[in-house]
């Protein structure tokens, strides 16, 4: 399974975009579906995850700024960002929990990681 990232970007402070991440592949399911991000000379943090079922989860720092969205029936997961600031600025990447099924139908997980796609907010 892939995931394909897209949608970073410039911004000025205050801004919003809206990150995209497409899953492919073939007989798969997603489960829970994350976004991280790192900044220059920063960990990579978690900034926003979402469960098969709609769950959400959030990083203190964009509480109430960003929202986290799927749809299952296109395997993808949406990372709408406002209120942007300067410190948001990273590499953005996705992450996801999967199920993929054999041809003779035997399940097997596994973990996938997108490129990244960079958000830069500008002051």
């Amino acid at each position: 399974v892939q995931l394909q990232a897209s949608g970073g970007g410039l911004v000025q402070a205050g801004g919003s975009l809206r990150l995209s991440c497409a899953a492919s592949g073939s007989r798969f399911r997603m489960n829970d579906m994350n976004w991280h991000r790192q900044a220059p000379g920063k960990q990579r943090e978690l900034v926003a995850g979402i469960m098969s079922g709609g769950t959400t989860k959030y990083g203190d720092s964009v509480k109430g700024r960003f929202s986290i969205s799927r749809d299952n029936a296109k395997n993808t997961v949406y990372l709408q960002m406002n209120s942007l600031k300067p410190e948001d600025t990273a590499v953005y990447y996705c992450e996801g929990d999967w199920i993929h099924y054999s041809s003779d139908d035997v399940p097997v997980v596994g973990r996938s990681w997108g490129q990244g796609t960079l958000v830069t907010v500008s002051s």
